[in-house]
């Protein structure tokens, strides 16, 4: 195959990483909600909290894990090697929301690290049997909450929901390119985030 359709695979798969995503819908309601209206340093703060709960913590404690255990990055995309970095991510993302729940931030932010956590809970009880992708879950989840939203505050989101399905499609591909992910993995991985992203902003 083209080494270069690799490299953007690589780029593409890194890009839209599941690390960033739960970060990424916090800062959109940061600036298209009505949250917009806090202080900067605020607003800055809040950021930092999602950014060192959702990204920093765990992506150093799996790091860590991988380094200290003499891992691959490829080894660790094993679906039997998936376990440990699953619950780091849920034990993170749990205290993040326990902190958000603490400081009574509203209901529709909690609602993003919600769906991100039922996300990973979901894809690590399903990944006893089968692997399912977390970048396609993630992506799913992004669609998901974004149409529930739509319900919620009253907005027409075909823009921002072609985007979304543009860059699902995207992401898919680059993860079918790598040959990290079956067709199916990928399938259950949207459905999951769909399901996931839509519930969690409704019930929230």
């Amino acid at each position: 195959m083209n080494k270069y359709i690799i490299m953007a695979a690589q780029a593409v798969s890194l890009l839209f990483t599941p690390w960033y995503l739960a970060l990424l819908g916090f800062v959109l309601l940061l600036i298209f909600s009505y949250l917009n209206m806090l202080p900067w340093q605020l607003k800055l703060m809040m950021g930092l909290m999602v950014y060192l709960f959702t990204v920093l913590l765990p992506y150093w404690s799996i790091y860590i894990y991988r380094r200290a255990n003499g891992l691959t990055s490829r080894q660790m995309g094993q679906r039997e090697r998936r376990l440990v970095p699953y619950a780091i991510s849920i034990l993170c993302y749990t205290a993040l929301w326990w902190l958000m729940r603490f400081f009574n931030l509203p209901s529709f932010t909690q609602a993003v690290v919600a769906g991100a956590l039922f996300i990973q809970i979901l894809c690590a009880v399903v990944n006893m049997w089968v692997k399912v992708s977390t970048h396609a879950a993630a992506i799913g989840g992004i669609i998901g909450a974004l149409m529930a939203f739509s319900l919620v505050f009253s907005f027409d989101p075909t823009g921002w929901l072609c985007l979304s399905i543009l860059v699902a499609g995207v992401v898919c591909t680059a993860r079918m390119i790598l040959r990290q992910h079956t067709l199916g993995e990928l399938g259950l991985g949207l459905l999951i985030g769909l399901l996931c992203g839509w519930g969690s902003v409704l019930m929230l």
